[in-house]
């Protein structure tokens, strides 16, 4: 299996940043399949940090072909920001590392004002977005009205299209009480940008196509986690794309037979973002020791994240729709000193036990967690590298979630930093 899919096994924020840069380091090319600018990434490289929201994380290191494939939305100036951003941190970026599909979907003015006016008025559900214009733009795609980045290389068709655009997005803001945009407004908008994006400009799937049959090693990179799914989440609260490992094959154009090895990342507790249900949150003083430790912070918006027990049904379940062969497992080391810990088994709905999460929103909201209480350890797992240099009971905590979600644990993280892994199973070895 020379090819590796890398998504979060919970609802994002696992710690995938520090994963996809470690296997990176083994891969040739480093894909973004689907997402946007909403998510964030922080890499820790010897006494360097980057924080990348929209570029893959193979672009900071030479020799690597990072590509945006076709099923991300790209905000062209949060790109040539990112762009400028990491070139001031000594990043060399260009047409030689960095490719973008020419399908990508494009966000613009309209989708992150109409996604602000959506996120913060009074009416509707709250669902916690960033307010970046992500789903705004997701519909105008299944709409077959957006903006792709290939119209912007024909500026004699792009007014029309434009215009096309904003029959929709000015009858909403009518609806609203909005002033209408101005076509030409947007066409110039895009048209300023346009000489910054277009010389990344691919044919992704040919692109991974010969990729593929040259040999190269291909490690595909999703962001945010399976539970956000916008069929597999906890909807409506998700995002607005597929967030599962499947999304790897269609959000950029390789074929699913070619999508080899799928690592899930998953923390050693659970956090979430945001809105909706978390059946195993703790919203008291074990939730706040948590995310103390464990810095709970959101890359990109600085949110605190809500925190709790690990949830074995949740991760059970995102290894069955992902197809998981393996778990990365990350922040044991915030656990450290924890006299008990829970993990829920089971949920308990209406007086009934059950062992997955149900997609009805209401059913959601009124499961509880059954746990099962595990011995903690005193001594330290931070900057482990070995078996060996884990606690007996840390090993046993391991081993107890193997077993709860039917995956094995690939590789255990002890920090933030590189080396302090414990691999069990190489992914681009498997």
């Amino acid at each position: 299996m020379a090819n590796v899919v890398v998504v979060g096994a919970q609802w994002g924020d696992e710690g995938k940043g520090k994963l996809v840069d470690w296997l990176s380091e083994q891969a040739d090319t480093v894909v973004r399949f689907q997402g946007g600018h909403n998510a964030g990434h922080t890499l820790v490289i010897g006494e360097n940090v980057y924080k990348l929201s929209l570029l893959p994380s193979g672009v900071v290191r030479s020799g690597k072909l990072a590509v945006i494939g076709n099923g991300v939305v790209l905000d062209p100036y949060a790109l040539v920001s990112e762009v400028e951003k990491l070139r001031g941190q000594g990043v060399a970026i260009s047409r030689d590392n960095l490719r973008i599909a020419d399908n990508v979907t494009l966000i613009l003015s309209v989708h992150r004002e109409l996604d602000a006016l959506r996120e913060s008025g009074a009416a509707g559900t709250k669902i916690g977005t960033t307010k970046r214009g992500i789903g705004p733009a997701y519909e105008d795609k299944v709409g077959r009205r957006a903006i792709r980045l290939m119209d912007l290389a024909e500026p004699d068709a792009l007014m029309d299209k434009v215009e096309r655009l904003l029959a929709h997005h000015n009858a909403l803001r009518r609806g609203m009480d909005l002033p209408e945009f101005s076509a030409q407004a947007v066409h110039d908008e895009l048209a300023s940008i346009a000489d910054r994006v277009l010389p990344y400009m691919d044919v992704v799937w040919k692109l991974l196509d010969e990729e593929r049959r040259a040999g190269k090693r291909i490690l595909f990179e999703g962001a945010q986690g399976a539970l956000l799914d916008i069929d597999h989440g906890t909807y409506p609260f998700v995002t607005s794309s597929n967030t599962v490992a499947g999304q790897a094959a269609t959000g950029s154009g390789m074929g699913p037979g070619q999508v080899g090895y799928v690592l899930g990342i998953a923390k050693a507790y659970t956090t979430r973002v945001g809105e909706g249900p978390f059946p195993t949150e703790q919203d008291n003083e074990i939730g706040d020791l948590i995310g103390q430790r464990g810095h709970e912070f959101g890359t990109v918006t600085g949110r605190k994240r809500r925190c709790g027990w690990f949830d074995a049904v949740l991760v059970r379940q995102t290894v069955r729709t992902s197809g998981i062969h393996g778990i990365a497992l990350t922040k044991l080391d915030i656990l450290d000193g924890f006299k008990e810990i829970k993990v829920c088994v089971r949920y308990r709905l209406d007086g009934v036990e059950i062992d997955h999460l149900p997609a009805s929103q209401s059913a959601q909201a009124r499961v509880e967690p059954v746990y099962e209480t595990i011995a903690g350890w005193d001594g330290t797992t931070a900057g482990a590298r070995s078996w060996a240099d884990l606690p007996a009971q840390a090993i046993k905590y391991v081993r107890r979630i193997e077993e709860l979600i039917g995956a094995p644990v690939a590789l255990v993280s002890t920090s933030p930093e590189r080396q302090d892994t414990i691999l069990v199973q190489n992914p681009f070895e498997a």
